[in-house]
């Protein structure tokens, strides 16, 4: 199996680090995440140890996260500016945290912790206040910190969907460069038929990514993608990648359309579509929550992709989908380029959330 992270470890830990990265296959096998695919070859399962420092590469993308969630975590912060922990403190985060787009749900689960945990603790001042607060999130947000594993079946499909200016197709162009530099041979379907040009900015990633295609200038989108699940078979590809039509949850013909699209799917492969993923944008603040309800509802998601924390998205909607539908975040993006997808890891957000 393949799973997507980005350092290389010894083998001492007992458990697999969800931050850390797979090593490429040219490492020695000991190296490689438990049943990753070397060649037609599983390794045999071993454990990874979490990194004791990190990587550059995962800093460099970190400090762009947290620039990205700057505004945020500077009308957070202000909030424990005082010398003292105070119901205005406690109205005062209540309202940032709103303006950050938690949510009432995910704000009242948190400043209801805050205050279990300074009557415990005896703790009165707000910098204390805080550092509970980042430990509050973090325990929030891990519910959704899990890694996209591939490899348990070949081709493990995956199918991808989201509202039209989401990122979707964005997404899918930097997942598909993560898989490929993991070595994973991918397949990308351009199934969604519908936005014009959508096949040929898909071309282009795939192109980028010197991967295959499957694509017909004005086909039925159930068609192109049973035709690119029976290809990636045909073909031994690690990864059958569906780039399905943008869709609004309100418009109910269009989510039958891509409920059709996973029963067609299921023909091809009967144990498939084995991920669905739903690209959200982080601007869309209290909207993403509906979207990811909704698409939950029509396909049952198992995934989600977050993208454009990259200075005017807010953040905050993570607690809100954490508290509200605890869908696995795979990955988060803060910008267009090709290196601005990364893993989601709940301390390294709650950090720089609140920072």
């Amino acid at each position: 199996m393949f799973s997507f992270f980005k350092k290389k470890t010894p083998p001492s830990a007992p458990a697999v680090a969800p931050a850390a990265a797979p090593a490429p296959f040219d490492a020695p096998a000991e190296a490689l995440p438990a049943g990753s695919l070397i060649g037609s070859a599983l390794v045999a399962p071993i454990a990874i140890p979490e990194p004791s420092a990190t990587p550059p590469e995962r800093q460099k993308w970190l400090d762009k996260l947290k620039a990205g969630l700057g505004k945020t975590a500077s009308s957070i912060s202000g909030v424990f500016g005082g010398s003292q922990i105070d119901e205005a403190l406690y109205e005062d985060l209540e309202g940032a945290l709103l303006m950050a787009d938690a949510g009432v749900a995910a704000t009242e689960h948190l400043t209801n912790a805050l205050r279990k945990k300074v009557k415990a603790s005896g703790v009165t001042h707000p910098i204390a206040l805080k550092n509970i607060l980042i430990a509050e999130l973090t325990e929030l947000l891990q519910p959704l910190q899990k890694p996209l594993v591939i490899g348990q079946q070949q081709p493990t499909v995956i199918m991808v969907a989201g509202v039209n200016g989401a990122g979707k197709t964005t997404s899918i162009g930097k997942l598909t460069k993560h898989l490929a530099d993991s070595n994973a041979s991918v397949l990308l379907a351009a199934a969604d038929t519908f936005r014009a040009a959508a096949r040929e900015q898909l071309t282009v990633w795939a192109d980028r990514n010197t991967v295959e295609i499957v694509s017909q200038e004005g086909g039925d989108p159930a068609a192109v993608s049973f035709d690119a699940v029976t290809a990636g078979k045909a073909r031994k590809k690690d990864v059958v990648l569906i780039d399905t039509a943008g869709r609004l949850p309100t418009q109910l013909h269009l989510m039958e359309e891509l409920k059709k699209i996973k029963r067609v799917i299921a023909k091809a492969d009967g144990t498939a579509p084995h991920e669905v993923l739903l690209v959200i944008d982080g601007n869309t603040g209290q909207n993403a929550v509906a979207q990811v309800k909704a698409f939950d509802d029509a396909l049952g998601l198992t995934g989600l992709i977050v993208t454009k924390l990259d200075g005017t998205a807010k953040g905050g909607v993570l607690a809100a989908i954490a508290r509200e539908r605890p869908i696995p975040v795979y990955f988060i993006g803060v910008g267009e380029k090709l290196d601005e997808l990364e893993t989601f890891n709940a301390r390294e957000f709650a950090q720089a959330l609140l920072a």
